[in-house]
């Protein structure tokens, strides 16, 4: 008996002792330091009246896959404890976005979207169906034949049309759900390369979304991610792990993508890179196509990421924003922090808010590196997850820890982190598993879930879209999800939404008498746009 009641009451004295002691600073006793807070935070707001209504030279989205609102909270969180504060006061980088609007994110034929359906919401402007890129909602999933003529074009391809530099960096593969749709025309998200594709759907003509990247949009500036075996014939070793048969190419054709793709851009500054070293080597002022493949499939989570060999998110940004901006017209740039959302999959939350904390820190680099006049900045999410925390934790509790209670039904801890299915659900001798004997702050613990599945699944609720820059204003309210890019396209006025550019002049109040220098200013910004 005393050794079931012993840990029992010594969690109780634990848990008395951090609710009698308040665990904020003293400032925040005096209603003063609130107020001041409040009145600075009017004080901003009240000069957003003025709103930026430049044209956006620069395009810049930041994804986070399955990055939901409950991820953001506890991102936060993480950021500040991983900087020695409590936390919640803490500010990431998307919170300081003045504009801040929801996203529907269901899928024309699913409620609850997958990564590839919302991709081509928010990249080409209209809904389409789960697990397809790139196409319509005619187009049905695995079928082949219902690709033709259904086929969509993305924000990219407008920046790219309009004479902008363009850019895709991901965490996961290049060819994953998310970059796909913006270069893509394809009726499953899992055809990589042909080598998982169905011998009908390849005789039926269609290819697989490896091949399109450099055949559709065939001089995308910048490309960096990974995705190296799906570039090369089958059974050919990768550069990296050449004993290792798991990461051998998957081409049924013979074609090595890469190769091809460097002898294209030999005469262009073209550079292909496949490990950290030679990306951070590179002088981007004689670099004006970049090819970087750093591994043969998703890059590793940061928490386990060989700085040696794998460069982060926020280094391969830098880089890619050091080379798109050097054209004159400017550039888009499509940045996935792609691994938050597999770290819930596998229900390894640290790993998920780990990745939501360094895509915070390529933000950061972008807004260093860019201006507020003349670069328009999204940050959203593709879908949610069924990721929660709660359990009334104090203050400064450890994102990762314990709730400061034990159930009142099985009197066992639990972790404030829970998933509403997944992998982290485990029995013991028929009841819950008592987690005072694991590591539930080790990197790759499995928070506990309701339900067990082996992946977790995404949630369904809305998420947020932060904006900054030129017209960020327009995201606003609660929208459907593909209603971002023709914000985006409308502010750098390429795609449907030039017009508006070309006749800006006339819906001013004419002066009575115009310099002829300032008249042929204004015809020539006109022009332009």
């Amino acid at each position: 008996m005393k050794k079931t009641t012993a840990p029992i009451i010594l969690l109780c004295c634990l848990t008395w002792s951090v609710f009698s002691k308040p665990q904020f600073p003293e400032k925040e006793k005096d209603p003063a330091y609130w107020n001041k807070w409040a009145q600075r935070t009017l004080h901003d707001a009240l000069q957003l009246q003025e709103l930026n209504k430049n044209v956006a030279k620069n395009l810049i989205l930041f994804l986070g896959d399955g990055m939901g609102v409950p991820t953001i909270t506890a991102a936060r969180i993480l950021k500040g404890q991983l900087s020695g504060v409590s936390g919640e006061e803490s500010q990431l980088e998307m919170d300081k976005f003045p504009y801040v609007a929801l996203s529907k994110t269901y899928n024309t034929n699913a409620q609850v979207a997958d990564s590839a359906g919302t991709a081509t919401a928010y990249l080409c402007g209209v809904k389409a169906n789960e697990g397809t890129v790139g196409v319509t909602a005619a187009a049905v999933r695995s079928q082949c034949n219902t690709t033709s003529g259904n086929e969509v074009t993305s924000i990219l391809r407008w920046a790219k049309d309009a004479g902008k530099s363009v850019g895709i960096v991901t965490t996961t593969r290049v060819n994953h759900a998310t970059p796909s749709a913006a270069y893509a025309h394809c009726v499953d998200r899992d055809w990589f390369s042909d080598g998982e594709m169905p011998s009908e759907a390849l005789e039926a003509g269609c290819k697989d979304i490896a091949l399109q990247l450099f055949e559709n949009i065939p001089n995308i500036d910048v490309i960096m991610g990974g995705g190296r075996k799906y570039m090369s014939p089958k059974n050919t070793s990768d550069v990296e792990y050449p004993a290792e048969l798991k990461h051998s190419g998957t081409r049924k054709d013979g074609r090595n993508l890469v190769e091809e793709w460097k002898n294209r851009m030999a005469d262009q500054k073209g550079h292909f890179v496949w490990n950290r070293k030679d990306l951070l080597s590179l002088n981007p002022n004689d670099v004006d196509y970049l090819l970087g493949l750093f591994e043969p499939g998703d890059l590793p989570y940061d928490l386990e990421r060989n700085k040696e060999t794998d460069p982060s998110l926020t280094e391969m940004v830098d880089v890619a924003i050091q080379i798109l901006q050097k054209n004159p017209q400017g550039f888009y740039l499509l940045v996935e922090g792609g691994r938050i959302d597999h770290g819930h999959h596998e229900g390894k939350a640290k790993q998920a808010l780990h990745e939501a904390v360094e895509m915070d820190r390529a933000i950061h680099r972008a807004g260093l590196v860019t201006s507020l006049e003349d670069t328009l900045t999204v940050v959203t999410a593709d879908h949610s997850h069924v990721f929660s925390f709660g359990g009334y934790t104090p203050r400064g509790n450890s994102i990762f820890g314990l709730a400061p209670m034990l159930s009142d039904v099985d009197q066992k801890p639990f972790t404030s982190i829970l998933y509403g299915n997944g992998p982290g659900f485990k029995l013991v001798n028929g009841v819950r598993e008592n987690i005072s004997t694991v590591d539930y702050e080790d990197n790759n613990y499995h928070a506990q879930s309701a339900v067990p599945l082996r992946s977790e699944t995404h949630g369904g609720e809305d998420v947020a879209v932060f904006s900054r820059g030129p017209m960020a204003h327009l995201l606003h309210g609660v929208q459907e999800q593909n209603y971002i890019p023709h914000v985006m396209a409308y502010a750098a006025c390429i795609g449907q939404n030039k017009r508006h550019c070309l006749s800006a002049s006339s819906h001013a109040p004419a002066p009575t008498k115009t310099p002829a220098i300032l008249m042929a200013l204004l015809i020539l910004t006109g022009t332009l746009c």
